[in-house]
């Protein structure tokens, strides 16, 4: 489709969820079960969809659907118009309107509890709600939270963020393992080994390591529990931030400081749109709390 002009019958809420249902499902009988719909009425409501956007949103050249670039830049902005319209018609929030922030794991480290009592001293009126969303963006782009504090360089389009501090690097080991009695190790300490990498939501790649000295086995996984759950196995060694081995100690795992790995930047992101009116302090109160210093 190449005509940019929308046409048709305006859009409803209905195409926005029909359409989201094919993007997170990338077919079209799983969707339809999940709306409770028929296939029928599920591939017409995308259609016209498309059809009042003027672009083809969902490829189905192929046996398996995906989306096309317009249906990938779309989703993004259905999920957040979506998200809006549910949080809106939520009567339990008709008289607050919280604050939703979103973390992959770890939250702000160990400023955590301090910027929770600060914010609920300070704001009483407006809850801050801590959402833990095992997403690289912790749910932001999808609407499902007003900011997000994640780690590492993100590069979603319609995000700004700003960096609030520098978390070290640690290396994960199996508790009973060859690491475990380190000091401390480096990087190719960890490529002998299989390493395991949380693909959703982490930081750590392949290219964490020189080219020349990249770990020869990978195990991947999408979160931090199931990253924990690898390691204590014995299927390999992790790499993740200070505040992680504080946050999330595991019976199973030791954390040992890492000589050769560069910081990651923890950042406060948000949508490059009008949000939550409390956005400006919620990043204010950030910055001081990170001024005062960790808490010992």
């Amino acid at each position: 489709m190449n005509d940019a002009r929308p046409t048709g019958r305006p859009v409803e809420l209905r195409h926005l969820r029909a359409f989201l249902a094919v993007a997170e499902e990338l077919n079209i009988t799983r969707a339809a079960a999940r709306l409770r719909l028929t296939q029928p009425a599920v591939s017409r409501t995308l259609a016209a969809l498309e059809r009042h956007l003027g672009v083809r949103l969902v490829d189905r050249s192929t046996h398996h659907l995906a989306l096309t670039p317009d249906g990938v830049a779309f989703r993004d902005k259905a999920a957040a118009a979506v998200a809006a319209f549910d949080e809106a018609l939520d009567p339990g929030r008709l008289r607050t309107w919280p604050l939703r922030l979103g973390h992959a794991w770890s939250a702000f480290g160990p400023y955590t509890t301090p910027l929770l009592r600060a914010w609920q001293e300070r704001h009483p009126g407006t809850p801050l709600e801590l959402l833990r969303i095992d997403d690289r963006t912790a749910g932001l782009t999808r609407g499902e939270v007003d900011a997000a504090l994640l780690r590492g360089p993100v590069n979603a389009p319609g995000l700004v963020a700003e960096v609030l501090f520098t978390e070290v690097r640690v290396a994960a080991v199996t508790a009973d393992g060859p690491l475990a009695g380190r000091a401390s190790l480096a990087l190719a300490d960890l490529a002998e080994g299989p390493v395991v990498l949380n693909t959703v939501s982490g930081t750590t790649t392949a290219g964490l390591w020189p080219p020349h000295a990249r770990p020869a086995t990978t195990v991947t996984v999408g979160n931090t529990d199931d990253w924990l759950t690898a390691i204590a196995a014995g299927r390999g060694s992790g790499v993740s931030t200070a505040s992680t081995a504080t946050l999330h100690p595991h019976s199973g795992v030791v954390y040992v400081p890492l000589d050769d790995a560069p910081g990651v930047p923890v950042l406060l992101a948000r949508r490059d749109a009008p949000g939550h009116p409390a956005l400006p302090e919620l990043a204010a109160l950030a910055r001081e709390i990170v001024a005062r210093g960790a808490p010992r």
